[in-house]
């Protein structure tokens, strides 16, 4: 007989959710800029709560290039606005190993303090041998003078 004896770290209930991947360790991040308080390991890092901005206001990216590819199941996101009344518009894309390019998701959300400032967006994929997953964020499509926030980015 064939043992193989599981640590409990490696088990999952079915309410645990989907296996995030180590994105601090997994994946090399390039900024198009980052507040050195809020840098973007705060929204990779599983339990970390205070979330990424940018350093300048305008249109960023978050580009993670993999170590090596790897198939994509699930993305959650996480948006916080509680000051500034805007309406942003994201898109994501991947590059697979054969260098295609495809953008995935594009979505719209109007934040208003007060009544609307959380945008959670969790998606279900299939994706095989993505190289590199981007965020692009327009943090205010009338507006040009607003930060992003990201509070939390997921991958599965």
């Amino acid at each position: 007989m064939r043992k193989v004896l599981q640590h409990a770290s490696m088990l999952s209930s079915p309410s645990a959710g989907p296996d995030w991947i180590d994105l601090l360790s997994l994946a090399t991040a390039e900024l198009s800029s980052e507040d050195p308080a809020f840098p973007v390991e705060n929204a990779l890092e599983p339990g970390a709560t205070r979330g990424f901005r940018a350093g300048m206001p305008g249109l960023q990216s978050i580009r993670l290039t993999f170590d090596h590819p790897r198939p994509i199941r699930k993305i959650r996101l996480e948006f916080e606005e509680e000051t500034t009344s805007r309406s942003q518009e994201f898109t994501l894309a991947v590059t697979h190993a054969d260098g295609s390019r495809r953008e995935i998701i594009r979505q719209q959300w109007s934040f208003s303090p007060g009544s609307s400032t959380t945008e959670v967006e969790e998606y279900t994929v299939q994706l095989d041998n993505v190289l590199s997953f981007e965020l692009i964020v327009d943090p205010g499509r009338h507006d040009k003078n607003v930060f992003v926030t990201l509070k939390t980015l997921r991958i599965a």
